[in-house]
């Protein structure tokens, strides 16, 4: 059997009585704005949706831009790809990139006072202007014959990823640019053979960002944690929509 399939589990449940900081990942903020039945269900009562495959394509491509830019970050020398679009900036040097790049461990984090809830996120790099603005930066892998953008509905994620993690930078002191960047490396099939070799055509995409929501949500997210009783599904949710599916044939 699964390891995600033996009852509830015992661990990041959120206790209403409890007074200790509760931890909420971006995932999970996201999550709940998705839809707040299968963010109940997952926090509250400990049983999470069906898990994804992992893309170790994707992760490979992380990987190797993360070596790419620490390069530059050691010799505070821009990328490439920052010179190519204008952008005047340098990879960002601090004592605590790694943590923040290690989502397990904490990544970067704020405890939201009037919840008590610790919202974290994992970034995958962060660089800054001669302002001293950051700017946050996500890497992003596919594969697709037209040009990469960010005008699909499902990529509203992508946007408030980049939203959040300029949100928790801000509450950590920071002073954080409205523009984040998303490195968007495309795999090429147009080559006549593959001969071991994946070529990526990379674009680097600039994101006005607008953290506004993100108290808001915040909050909601609580008052969702504080009630004892589970939230209507969100009327696209397709978790939701099997769950319900499986119950009338049963």
């Amino acid at each position: 059997m699964s390891k995600y399939y033996r009852g509830k589990r015992k661990q990041n449940i959120f206790d209403p009585k409890s007074t200790s900081p509760f931890k909420l990942s971006r995932t999970r903020l996201s999550m709940f704005l998705e839809c707040p039945r299968c963010f109940y269900i997952d926090r509250r009562l400990g049983v999470d949706r069906p898990p994804g495959f992992p893309f170790s394509l994707n992760s490979a491509v992380d990987i190797l831009l993360k070596k790419e830019f620490d390069a530059h970050r050691a010799a505070q020398t821009p990328h490439p790809l920052m010179t190519q679009y204008g952008i005047d900036a340098v990879p960002f040097q601090h004592e605590k990139l790694e943590e923040w790049r290690d989502a397990m461990r904490r990544g970067i984090s704020y405890l939201q006072p009037a919840t008590n809830l610790q919202i974290s996120g994992g970034i995958d790099d962060i660089w800054v202007n001669r302002k001293g603005e950051l700017l946050i930066a996500d890497y992003k892998a596919t594969s697709k014959e037209e040009e990469v953008n960010l005008d699909a509905d499902w990529q509203i994620a992508y946007k408030r990823q980049i939203e959040i993690y300029q949100w928790l930078f801000r509450k950590n002191g920071f002073k954080v640019s409205k523009t984040g960047y998303f490195v968007y490396c495309n795999g090429d099939t147009s080559k006549e053979s593959f001969d071991g070799k994946l070529e990526f055509d990379v674009k680097l995409i600039p994101y006005e960002g607008n953290d506004s929501w993100v108290e808001p949500a915040v909050m909601g997210a609580y008052k969702c944690l504080m009630s004892e009783t589970v939230p209507n599904a969100a009327p696209d949710c397709d978790y939701c929509l099997y769950r319900d599916s499986v119950e009338q044939v049963l």
